[in-house]
């Protein structure tokens, strides 16, 4: 691995949004040491600046939350939505999988790109009369807001994205692109 340097810490730690002092406090030194690093007034020792690092990364993945991640509000089609609506909602904002919320709350399915396509193959004169319920698979996985990053990546690795609740209520999606750019800030 090669060794960060103090600009790349700073940057690691912004981006994961910690404080100077989160970070001292995990890796064993001052929050001055820190500041003096990040700023170049001092040259560390290679062993301070991975203890640094490493501290970083496990700030992320133990201490970060789904909240702390989450993209939000959700965008969504609800069953009854025409399935040529919600194709060009997918097509205009990039992306693959939209969750299915009825009355937009409860979470009762998901349109995948393969959904989509299916469709357009199986039934393509009848396609344009489709609802999004008509073609929609299993609903996404729900997470707490408090459940944390590394769990929520272990979870990802058998699914594209999943939902986060608070207080019975979907209050953000997180899909493995979220969490693959922090993870790979922090390695």
């Amino acid at each position: 691995m090669p060794i960060p340097t103090p600009e790349e810490l700073r940057m690691l730690r912004l981006k994961a949004g910690l404080t100077q002092a989160e970070v001292a406090r995990r890796a064993g030194v001052s929050q001055s040491l820190i500041a003096r690093i990040e700023s170049g007034n001092v040259n560390p020792r290679v062993s301070t600046l991975m203890r640094i690092y490493q501290a970083i990364h496990e700030l992320v993945e133990d201490e970060l939350a789904a909240k702390d991640i989450m993209s939000s509000p959700v965008v969504y089609v609800e069953p009854h939505t025409p399935l040529v609506k919600a194709t060009q909602v997918m097509w205009e904002r990039g992306f693959s999988q939209l969750p299915v919320l009825e009355s937009g709350k409860r979470n009762i399915g998901t349109l995948f790109e393969d959904d989509v396509l299916q469709a357009f193959l199986k039934e393509s004169r009848r396609a344009a009369q489709l609802t999004v319920a008509d073609v929609m698979s299993d609903p996404l996985p729900i997470v707490s807001a408090e459940t944390k990053v590394g769990r929520v990546a272990r979870l990802l690795s058998r699914t594209p994205a999943v939902l986060v609740e608070e207080s019975m209520l979907i209050v953000g999606i997180i899909t493995k692109s979220d969490v693959a750019k922090l993870l790979l800030a922090t390695r």
